[in-house]
């Protein structure tokens, strides 16, 4: 074998060598950053106060339902009609102020939340000047991006659960556990509640995932973390308008909030899939279409001003 021939091997060698350690470093940054980023997050005082406004709401309505139940009568005014779904239930079950805390708490004050962690992912750091000093480091924008969705879906299941484990805690305080009667009239065990409650709680937090697409592409259209959050809070809250207006019903199987309250069919016997398939689908083409329109926006933005 010739010089030039030995030589050629052993570069090829050495570069087939290197790649497979390059990219376990690539790899190892990236999952560094991700727990940098959900330490980070999770430390803010913003993101503690979000969560602790959400663990308020469903220790706020069982307490109200504990007054208003007091002399005997029914939630909802005695009628046991009125109120948010699941709401007359209650008091004969603590589990069902699991799903009222959902329901009460999805509209707007979960979605606002991630919208607000959302929007502050991308523009955060730039107006803070440290987004040109991330994509210095291997992982690359892409990855950077990644990670930043990454942690607002962890932020989704997170602000989720801190509801309906408050709920759960409270109902169980103030109210009988046992069997649960579904939607349909049968009973279940507590136990199957109990987990259908958790298939619950998942799925309000994947109906979160559109609103987390949309929040980190605006959060890619400025370096302004304030005008991000407030545009992603801005854009839910005319969704949800556009989605209480009858004269646009042929909009609104297509808006990310129209079949958020689906998990009640959940509470079926049987379960009715339908509408939750159809949310799921949803979120899935809204974290579809925003996540490529961020990462179209992202790979191409100028950071070095």
């Amino acid at each position: 074998m010739s010089l030039s021939e030995t030589t050629a091997t052993t570069g090829a060698t050495a570069t087939t060598g290197a790649v497979p350690g390059e990219r376990t470093a690539r790899w190892a940054w990236t999952f560094g950053l991700l727990r940098s980023e959900l330490g980070t997050t999770f430390r803010r005082w913003r993101t503690l106060a979000l969560l602790a406004v959400l663990a308020a709401v469903p220790i706020l309505i069982g307490v109200a339902i504990r007054v208003e139940t007091g002399g005997g009568s029914t939630a909802g005014g005695g009628s046991g009609e009125a109120g948010p779904a699941f709401l007359a239930q209650v008091t004969n079950n603590g589990l069902f102020l699991v799903f009222a805390g959902l329901a009460a708490t999805l509209p707007f004050f979960l979605p606002m939340a991630v919208g607000v962690v959302a929007g502050d992912a991308i523009a955060g750091e730039a107006s803070a000047g440290t987004l040109r000093y991330l994509l210095v480091a291997p992982a690359g924008r892409s990855r950077l991006l990644l990670v930043k969705y990454a942690t607002t879906m962890t932020f989704c299941l997170v602000a989720t659960l801190v509801v309906a484990v408050s709920a759960l805690a409270v109902g169980a305080l103030l109210f009988p556990l046992g069997e649960v009667t579904t939607i349909s009239g049968t009973r279940i065990g507590f136990a199957e509640g109990l987990a259908r409650a958790v298939f619950i709680a998942l799925l309000v937090a994947v109906s979160l995932l559109g609103v987390a697409a949309l929040g980190l592409f605006v959060s890619t259209l400025t370096g302004s973390g304030i005008a991000a959050m407030a545009t992603t809070v801005g854009l839910l809250i005319t969704v949800q308008i556009l989605d209480q207006i009858p004269q646009l019903d042929v909009l609104h199987p297509y808006l990310f909030s129209h079949h958020w309250l689906s998990f009640a069919d959940v509470m079926r016997a049987p379960v009715y899939w339908d509408d939750i398939v159809r949310n799921l689908g949803v979120q899935a083409l809204y974290a579809a279409v925003f996540g490529s329109a961020a990462w179209a926006r992202f790979t191409t933005k100028d950071v070095t001003t």
